[in-house]
């Protein structure tokens, strides 16, 4: 019972700033965390560390629109992402940016506070797991907020690009700062190879971090600063411990979210939703038709995950398996695909091929797959990249990660194009504007520097 209070009691004061952490923490000596109960407790509270990663760039990226009427209607927020105007909130402050730092204070209350009780014999696993589970949680919130409010990594001036405030203590009274972007990175990788020796390869639950899922962490991360070795490394670290993948002929395809509600999805190996943009609720998005004409008939992710709405397309493949709500965890699917294009990028074509065709047969009508050929490593990467396109359209921020550092490369550089009552909307390859600003209440509080947009 005294967990759950505890629980409860810090799921609220972490609703609001940290200087009102302290003030109400003080007075709460005989309910603060002491235990290693207490901390896996917060380490569970799925409410906020599973939910919330950053959605506000789906907004803005290129897999779906909207009609004039249904733009009108969204709040100044969404119409401004979608139509990639330079002042995004209008004075609004969205979670995307505050939501992520709750999570993050709740990682670093349990790193200070274990670090108090002593490990023994009995109690090493529970410690090192919660420990684990911690500095994996720090690591995916740093990663998800740099994907929307800190520049794409590029090698050569990652170490002078403006990352993110990367918050490591629960002292209020140290001043934030914008880390670098190389900086933000760096911080990633080392609160995931810290945590790597002390968690499980088997969660308990798919809310829980395990080895697999760090490793397909590492993965992403590694691929979005083009280190390919390393993303190929990981990406098979984590499929060698769990590789299952779901056979997308057991599903019916009629349904309203046909894939598996948590916890059946069997490709998930570690689950976390995302913010659902207005512009994404109810239905209203209509799927870019270009890529919904690039599925075969007999693909059947064009049945399971599309529907059909007086002839315009309309994306209905959760995975999380509940309608309105987009996966952004770490997941199987997604992993074959990074082992695949991080050998093509290193001119393993065969092995390439093998993890895009595994992926594929298992989304096309049983007897009707032929595999995927490729003449060379460049042509192997261009249908891997498609496909990428093709499983993850509504996976968190994952397109727009990828529109942000494939435009580095000419031959995969894209210009964003809208349409709104005859008005014409660009966004050009590395354009500023694929950066998020800083909401305007946090540059005002802090004093950090704003994006330049």
């Amino acid at each position: 019972m005294k967990n759950y209070y505890i629980l409860l009691l810090l799921s609220t004061v972490l609703l609001f700033s940290c200087k009102k952490w302290l003030d109400i923490k003080s007075n709460l000596s005989d309910v603060t965390p002491g235990t290693l109960e207490d901390y896996q407790a917060m380490a569970d509270n799925d409410a906020i560390i599973n939910t919330g990663t950053p959605g506000l760039a789906l907004n803005s990226s290129d897999n779906f629109y909207v009609t004039y009427t249904t733009w009108q209607s969204l709040n100044a927020t969404g119409r401004n992402c979608y139509t990639w105007t330079a002042e995004v909130y209008e004075g609004a402050s969205p979670q995307d940016w505050s939501w992520p730092y709750k999570s993050l204070e709740m990682a670093n209350i349990i790193l200070e506070g274990i670090a108090s009780i002593p490990v023994t014999q009995t109690n090493q696993a529970q410690w090192n797991n919660v420990k684990g589970s911690a500095l994996f949680i720090r690591a995916m919130v740093f990663y998800h907020l740099a994907q929307t409010f800190a520049p794409s990594y590029t090698a050569s001036t990652a170490p002078t690009d403006l990352g993110i405030p990367l918050r490591l203590t629960t002292d209020v009274n140290i001043q934030s700062t914008r880390a670098s972007v190389e900086q933000t990175y760096q911080q990633i990788i080392a609160d995931l190879t810290a945590a790597e020796n002390l968690l499980p390869i088997v969660a308990a639950y798919q809310t829980r971090p395990s080895k697999p899922a760090l490793y397909g962490l590492l993965a992403k991360t590694y691929l979005n600063m083009g280190n390919y070795t390393k993303a190929q490394d990981y990406a098979n670290k984590a499929l060698t411990l769990y590789s299952s993948l779901l056979d997308y002929n057991g599903l019916t395809a009629s349904s309203t979210a046909p894939l598996p509600v948590y916890p059946n999805n069997t490709e998930i190996i570690y689950y976390s939703t995302s913010f659902l943009p207005t512009i994404l609720l109810n239905n209203s998005p209509i799927t870019d038709s270009l890529l919904y004409q690039s599925y075969s008939a007999n693909d059947l992710r064009k049945t399971v995950c599309y529907r059909l709405n007086t002839n315009l397309p309309i994306f209905k493949g959760f995975y999380t398996g509940k309608t309105n709500s987009f996966f952004s965890g770490i997941a199987t699917n997604e992993l074959y695909l990074i082992r695949a294009e991080a050998n093509a990028r290193l001119n393993n074509t065969a092995a390439a091929l093998t993890d895009l065709n595994t992926l594929l047969q298992k989304r096309w009508k049983t007897g009707s797959f032929i595999p995927v050929t490729a003449v060379t490593a460049d042509d192997a990467l261009a249908k891997i990249l498609t496909e990428r396109r093709k499983e993850l359209p509504f996976t968190g921020s994952t397109r727009w990660e990828d529109l942000r550092r494939l435009n580095k490369e000419p031959a995969f550089a894209k210009t964003l194009t809208r349409v709104l009552n005859n008005q014409t909307y660009t966004l050009s390859p590395n354009d500023p504007k694929y950066t998020l600003p800083i909401p305007d209440d946090e540059i005002r509080l802090s004093g950090i520097k704003q994006n330049i947009r």
